[in-house]
């Protein structure tokens, strides 16, 4: 049961200094938009898949910025995968009596295979699920297998509609392996009805099974390509990925701290992932959730706020496809003397706050609900149990785990696909995130 509470119920004496504080924080951030201009500046640079080039122009902008800021900047080192696009994916309806010469426009899923430069030519079996790809194993060797299923949207939570479709395309290359298909191509997990394919990472390869190309289709060509299917059950499709992946290369995370007046060893974490899909510019996810994160520790300079503990702003590399940086930063926090009280995530876009969900104890946890009447001037309703993020998730021993949740109506709109680009963020929901990310980091900094 979610607990709210009234003003006279915070324990701490300083209410009225908080919301002072509050005020000033939200005020700020509303006005000024600070945040909203270094997007743009990250946003110009283009997108970011780790192992990059334009990855590396991204940290070294963001180093720049945070140590011109006036802040204690290092940057962290990892070893990330580095898989490549390449040349544009093709595909198209090779035979068929009423589709022939069909372009269908495919995206290759992260950590792909690529083809041979004359690409693939099969039959296509629809499916809906992997237990019915099981009932009719004996249609699926020697072609591609097409996964239909779409983002359920009867689901008033669209991050629930997108865990129910996901895992055709984390698994559904593995799965389609097993029955000796060559291919796999997968309907967008995406809430927007356009032709925009969507990428995203596939789970590893299983070395006891060939490895198998993999793409995902825009939402109307894989309606097309559905009822091109039952007039044309032997339609033939060829689909060429010049994808493929070279050996890790070194990446960073980017990290800065604001020292803590008090309790400078105790560490308030605020973050997010640097790096982004090659389509866009990565502006929702997750640039967006970086430079609140950045923006905290600006706050809480320009307007001369002094918490206790070390506010510390990372911005994690490779979270889309090997969580290394978040792994890293784990492991360093494993074995540093520093102590780690809390971590904010920021990674579902830049909408209008909701909420905070969070992964502690009870107590710690009604604590945090005890804030609710300070925190809810910058927009934050609710804080409840729930998942917080998969990078601040490899820190171990804090006392709490928070993710920041916004509205998330549109976030499937864009994630993973070119849609997601600056144009796409609203600076007052942004900057109101910012804030509130902010107040909650001050709170768990003074009060935790």
């Amino acid at each position: 049961m979610l607990l709210t509470f009234s003003t006279s119920n915070i324990i701490s004496q300083e209410k009225d200094k908080y919301m002072e504080i509050t005020k000033k924080i939200v005020g700020s951030a509303l006005r000024e938009q600070k945040g909203y201009e270094w997007l743009r500046q990250l946003c110009e640079i283009g997108p970011r898949l780790s192992g990059s080039e334009n990855s590396m122009k991204a940290i070294r902008w963001a180093e720049n910025k945070m140590k011109d800021l006036g802040f204690e900047v290092w940057l962290q080192p990892v070893m990330v995968p580095n898989w490549v696009r390449g040349e544009k994916e093709e595909s198209v309806i090779v035979e068929s009596e009423f589709f022939k010469g069909k372009e269908l426009k495919i995206l290759a899923l992260g950590r792909s295979v690529g083809t041979d430069e004359k690409g693939i030519t099969a039959e296509v079996i629809e499916v809906q699920n992997f237990d019915e790809l099981k009932v009719r194993q004996n249609e699926a060797k020697g072609k591609i297998v097409f996964f239909s299923r779409a983002h359920d949207l009867g689901t008033v939570n669209t991050f629930q509609g997108y865990g129910d479709a996901v895992n055709q395309r984390s698994q559904g290359a593995t799965e389609a392996a097993k029955y000796g298909a060559v291919g796999v191509l997968i309907r967008s997990v995406t809430t927007k009805h356009d032709n925009v394919p969507h990428t995203g990472s596939m789970n590893n390869y299983v070395d006891s099974l060939p490895k198998i190309p993999a793409a995902s289709l825009g939402f109307l060509d894989a309606d097309f390509l559905s009822d091109a299917l039952k007039k044309d059950p032997n339609l033939k499709l060829k689909m060429k990925l010049n994808c493929r992946t070279l050996p890790d290369i070194l990446s960073y995370n980017v990290i800065a701290d604001l020292r803590g007046t008090e309790k400078p060893d105790e560490i308030i974490v605020v973050s997010g992932h640097f790096d982004s899909w090659d389509l866009g510019s990565g502006a929702h996810d997750d640039g967006g959730g970086c430079i609140q994160s950045l923006e905290v520790l600006d706050l809480f300079k320009r307007l001369s706020i002094k918490p206790k503990r070390t506010i510390r702003c990372i911005f994690y590399i490779n979270e889309e496809n090997g969580v290394k940086g978040g792994i890293e930063y784990g492991n360093y926090a494993d074995t540093t003397k520093e102590k780690h009280i809390a971590a904010i995530e920021s990674d579902r876009g830049v909408f209008t706050p909701e909420g905070f969900a969070v992964t502690s104890d009870s107590l710690t946890l009604i604590k945090l609900q005890n804030w609710l009447p300070i925190l809810e001037y910058a927009g934050t309703e609710w804080i409840k149990a729930g998942g917080s993020g998969v990078d601040i998730s490899q820190i171990k021993n804090t006392q709490a785990l928070i993710g920041f949740v916004p509205d998330d109506q549109r976030y499937f709109d864009l994630h993973h696909s070119a849609n997601d680009v600056f144009e796409e963020v609203h600076p007052r929901e942004m900057e109101l995130g910012a804030a509130a990310i902010a107040m909650l980091a001050y709170l768990l900094s003074e009060e935790l």
